[in-house]
């Protein structure tokens, strides 16, 4: 059995692009895109935790293991460990890729599979060179202040850090060690994450040590309709 299980969490209730899991991109269900990647990267077993059953009938008919999670769970961090637990697994790092990263590489689920493999440290993420200078002062578009040896010092949606001569779009996918995904969905929201509307602050400020890989390009993460479009445009093209 691998060390590491691929969590992607599932609902269909978000306010800006309603049903987005299940949104096709060139025929294909978004989430399914992101499992299929995840399956590509062969890091581990692949599971979807989903918050309605619907996305259940979706995984299965695509021959994905699924779960069915409750789906007033606050937040996919929160869906990803419930599916842990419900599933009974054992496996001592858990990679929470979002399934609204369809076309995400495989090698950036590995490199951050690899990092947390690797020891010294409690989580690993991803991030890219902002090369789109539109995109340093874009809020969506989450920054990170890093050290020599990447490990994160903040996130933020402000332009950080301030004076750079590159600026680093972080890329949601997380690998945890099991305790600290355990004691992250145990901790109450900070002020930080508050503030920041950035959920991962929440587990910084308890003192979790985050380092980050550096990979080539941060891929479309669909929020809305627009998002969705580049999408289906861009897996067209490829």
């Amino acid at each position: 059995m691998s060390q590491i299980v691929v969590i992607i969490p599932a609902r269909l209730g978000a306010t800006r692009l309603p049903n987005k899991p299940l949104a096709e991109i060139a025929g294909i269900p978004m989430v399914i895109r992101a499992a299929q990647c995840a399956a590509e990267a062969n890091v581990g077993d692949v599971i979807i935790a989903c918050g309605e059953q619907e996305i259940v009938d979706v995984a299965d008919r695509y021959g994905f293991k699924a779960v069915l999670t409750d789906p007033a769970l606050p937040s996919g961090t929160d869906r990803v460990f419930a599916a842990y637990k419900a599933l009974h697994l054992k496996h001592p790092y858990i990679l929470n890729l979002q399934g609204d990263l369809p076309l995400i590489s495989p090698k950036t689920i590995q490199a951050v599979a690899k990092l947390i493999a690797a020891g010294g440290c409690d989580i690993s993420t991803a991030a890219a060179v902002i090369d789109e200078p539109s995109q340093i002062d874009n809020p969506s578009v989450v920054k990170i202040a890093l050290t020599a040896d990447h490990r994160a010092l903040y996130f933020s949606r402000a332009t950080i850090p301030q004076g750079a001569k590159e600026y680093l779009h972080h890329i949601g996918v997380y690998a945890y060690t099991t305790n600290t995904l355990a004691r992250f969905v145990s901790l109450p929201p900070s002020q930080l994450e508050l503030q920041e509307r950035l959920e991962q602050l929440r587990i910084m400020e308890d003192g979790a040590v985050i380092k980050v890989a550096m990979v080539e390009q941060a891929p479309i993460s669909v929020d809305t309709h627009e998002d969705l479009q580049r999408a289906r445009a861009a897996a067209v093209a490829a």
